[in-house]
């Protein structure tokens, strides 16, 4: 094949525009790309969605029980329909010249999620940073000017002197920002409240769901209540998903069971949660997002996004092979 034919098809697929989501299809740029942003985190700001993620594009490590790969940085894609996605580059990137570096390729970086401070005006990231044997288990955080990066990395930390590994950030509506992350040895999940900045933790922190073993938390908000979703410590084998509700994010926490519905709901669509996404502009419109982890090719895992919905007060998800977002307004109508 010659290279005018391969410009051709290269110009066609980037040209395609998305007017769908197709959970665990590959998921292209807009310059038809793999898309790299895994254990995603999604901010909206300025009606621009930005898609940050895990890039996992190298070759995968076995590691006895687990698998692991070195690591790039953090990918951020900006879109505006969320079906298509602009690779704006690596909103943070790894520091290949210093072995001790919390960045070097060496260690690992998990579960970025930003938010926007508006007193500061700066965009925060907070992250899982650890070694490759997991045993180091601290929160690591990032900041920048502007949503796209580049952040500048400040340093790594055990809140409260525990271990931290998986985790999500959450902006509440009156702008408070909290942390909550797996803790004692994934044991125990910790809710956090964040400094004004968003830059620390302060001493005001819960213990929640002890002894219940969670990882890939997710926390958001409807109608005043608070909702949790996560999965049980398998690894990168999926499992059935939890959620939960509260009337304070302090709990006390109600357990609502598995939200996920029909075929392959006892593993979550062969995936694990990673975010829930109100949609801009929808009223009761989530969505529901996942990573199917592939353990022996990470680079390939899929992404799993699904509509949330709620019915008798909690929240259901129900897999769908393709699907838009005119599915909200058909659900409201119901």
């Amino acid at each position: 094949m010659n290279r005018i034919v391969l410009l051709c098809l290269s110009v066609c697929v980037s040209a395609q525009a998305e007017t769908v989501f197709k959970p665990g299809q590959v998921w292209l740029d807009t310059q038809g790309k793999v898309i790299q942003a895994h254990s995603a985190g999604i901010l909206y700001q300025d009606e621009v969605y930005y898609w940050y993620g895990e890039n996992k594009d190298g070759p995968t490590k076995p590691m006895g029980w687990s698998a692991r790969v070195d690591v790039v940085g953090v990918s951020c894609y900006s879109s505006k329909d969320l079906y298509n996605w602009k690779y704006e580059g690596l909103a943070l990137k790894a520091v290949a010249d210093d072995p001790k570096h919390d960045l070097h390729p060496s260690s690992v970086v998990e579960r970025p999620k930003v938010l926007y401070n508006d007193k500061t005006k700066k965009y925060v990231m907070w992250m899982h940073i650890d070694s490759a044997d997991y045993k180091a288990a601290k929160a690591g955080v990032a900041v920048s000017d502007k949503p796209v990066g580049p952040f500048k990395y400040i340093e790594s930390v055990r809140p409260y002197g525990q271990d931290s590994r998986d985790q999500t950030f959450f902006k509440d509506d009156d702008s408070k920002a909290y942390r909550a992350f797996s803790s004692e040895g994934n044991k125990t999940t910790y809710i956090a409240l964040m400094s004004d900045d968003y830059m620390k933790h302060t001493e005001k922190f819960a213990k929640v769901f002890e002894g219940r073993s969670m990882e890939a938390q997710v926390l958001f908000k409807r109608d005043g209540k608070y909702y949790f979703i996560a999965s049980g410590c398998t690894g990168w084998d999926p499992n059935a998903a939890r959620s939960a509700v509260a009337d304070s994010i302090w709990g006390p926490w109600t357990e609502l069971g598995n939200p996920c519905r029909g075929a392959k709901a006892e593993k979550t669509f062969d995936g694990q949660s990673t975010f829930v996404l109100p949609v801009a502009g929808k009223k009761d419109a989530f969505i529901f997002l996942a990573d199917q982890w592939k353990k022996n090719n990470l680079s390939d895992s899929r992404y799993v996004w699904l509509p949330l919905e709620f019915k008798d007060g909690k929240p259901v998800i129900e897999w769908q092979d393709q699907w838009d977002l005119k599915y909200f307004d058909r659900s409201a109508a119901r």
